[in-house]
């Protein structure tokens, strides 16, 4: 079969994850040798993460330099390497579908994550991480808060944190607010609904679990943005983890779970002809992507996907409306922004740096390159340094035209370049999120 690369749009194939085969160890085992193999006799995506390095170094160790020289117990140190950026497929890869070969080598590495998950492979710290929602409702008891944000600031706590549990004491981890986003929020208002040609006139927001217990004034800064334009919003009620931490973990589920808890709420606003906003790009992209493959045949997940927009594409499409303010009383300087793999990937274009290009004097560098963190995966102790290694060139990029700000969609991976800034003893720049810039710019942000 020629080798000639795919030219078209890749397509993406739904996720087969209630066929028994499915978790189908041998069954897998077939198809990571055949997917490895055609990595091998390709090696364009050698520069995108650790898990192409390491199956190159396990296939180039082998007596011949072949796949199937490869023991199969060593494919997992291919899968733990591989976070889901799915930059692979949406970038680089010419084999995937329509290519009668048909790879999909994030779904693959998913699979296997999710067939390990199923023999209980797991462990404690990584089922911790994925549990966003316990762990905010936990960590957001206001003494609970206090202890908790004091140990993650403490050398000699960090350091049995990383002796228990596995996670890198060097890692930022986030602080939890003393109070959550839903309890500081204004839960809707009241303009006139304005409806354009390409947008709804009113907005649901879902605030996701890192804006609600972590940093709600993100959350605080997008309602602001969108009274300042006098659009109707109201907020998401008794949302629940969008599934994207468990998704990494392979446990589909509790994906599904939790997809029972926030599709009912959320198809009652796309049918109420809400546009659902996330301020969060991993959770834009679950519920745009990962969901409605997940279930092909649900017609109210696949109405939750047309109904949901990332926050700066719906603003970009409000512009188009003319019904977007673009007056704004306040420049930002220099500001770094950095697209994050989960904005990337999900073919709505640049639509954070276009709006923050329409702020009056304001020069917006744009990197687009993966920072390494990419939610839980980044702090554990065996990968934190592979994380910082991954995000040198995005460090470097960023401090280039000595920026006032540095942000990103995925605020993440915002602290993730701001340590790795300071640690390579680059000039340093305020951290802010995208949301809270275009406040700033608007003068509205408190």
């Amino acid at each position: 079969m020629s080798r000639e690369g795919n030219l078209e749009a890749p397509t993406r194939h739904a996720l087969d994850w209630k066929n028994p085969d499915f978790y189908s160890e041998e069954s897998l085992n077939v198809e990571l040798e055949r997917v490895f193999d055609v990595c091998h006799g390709c090696r364009r995506c050698v520069s995108l993460c650790g898990s192409f390095p390491s199956l190159f170094d396990l296939i180039d160790a082998t007596e011949d330099g072949e796949v199937h020289g490869v023991n199969k117990a060593d494919y997992g140190s291919v899968v733990d390497q591989c976070y889901l950026c799915d930059l692979c497929y949406m970038t680089k890869c010419p084999y995937t579908p329509p290519h009668p070969w048909n790879l999909d080598f994030p779904h693959l590495m998913l699979r296997a994550k999710a067939v390990k998950h199923k023999k209980g492979e797991d462990n404690f710290r990584d089922n911790l991480l994925s549990s966003t929602d316990k762990l905010g409702r936990f960590a957001g008891i206001p003494v609970v808060t206090q202890v908790v944000n004091a140990v993650n600031h403490n050398s000699l706590a960090r350091s049995v944190m990383e002796s228990t549990l596995g996670v890198d004491k060097k890692a930022w981890i986030p602080d939890f607010a003393p109070k959550k986003f839903k309890q500081l929020a204004k839960e809707s208002s009241q303009w006139e609904v304005k409806n354009g040609a390409k947008t709804p006139g009113k907005v649901a927001v879902y605030a996701t679990c890192f804006v609600n217990y972590n940093e709600p004034g993100i959350g605080q800064d997008l309602l602001n943005i969108l009274n300042h334009n006098e659009i109707p919003y109201q907020v998401v009620d008794k949302e629940a983890c969008c599934g994207m931490p468990k998704l990494e973990l392979g446990d589909l589920d509790e994906v599904e779970k939790l997809k029972n808890i926030n599709i009912p709420q959320l198809v009652k606003l796309a049918r109420d002809g809400y546009a659902i906003v996330t301020p969060i790009p991993s959770c834009t992209l679950m519920f745009k992507q990962e969901l409605p493959l997940m279930f092909p045949n649900d017609a109210d997940v696949q109405l939750v996907k047309d109904a949901m927009w990332d926050p700066f594409e719906f603003m970009i499409a409000r512009k188009k409306d003319g019904l977007l303010k673009t007056e704004f009383p306040k420049s930002l300087g220099k500001v770094s922004y950095h697209v994050p793999c989960h904005s990337r990937v999900q073919n709505v274009g640049k639509k954070t740096a276009e709006t923050l290009q329409m702020i009056p004097n304001t020069e917006v560098h744009v990197v687009e390159r993966c920072s390494g963190h990419s939610g839980t995966w980044g702090v554990k102790k065996e990968f934190h340094a592979m994380a910082m290694k991954i995000g040198k060139p995005v460090f470097k990029n960023m401090a280039e035209n000595e920026p006032d700000y540095i942000s990103s969609d995925c605020q993440l991976a915002g602290h993730h370049i701001e340590q790795g800034m300071a640690e390579a003893g680059l000039k340093s720049a305020q951290m802010e999120h995208p949301l809270s810039l275009v406040a700033i710019a608007y003068g509205i942000k408190n």
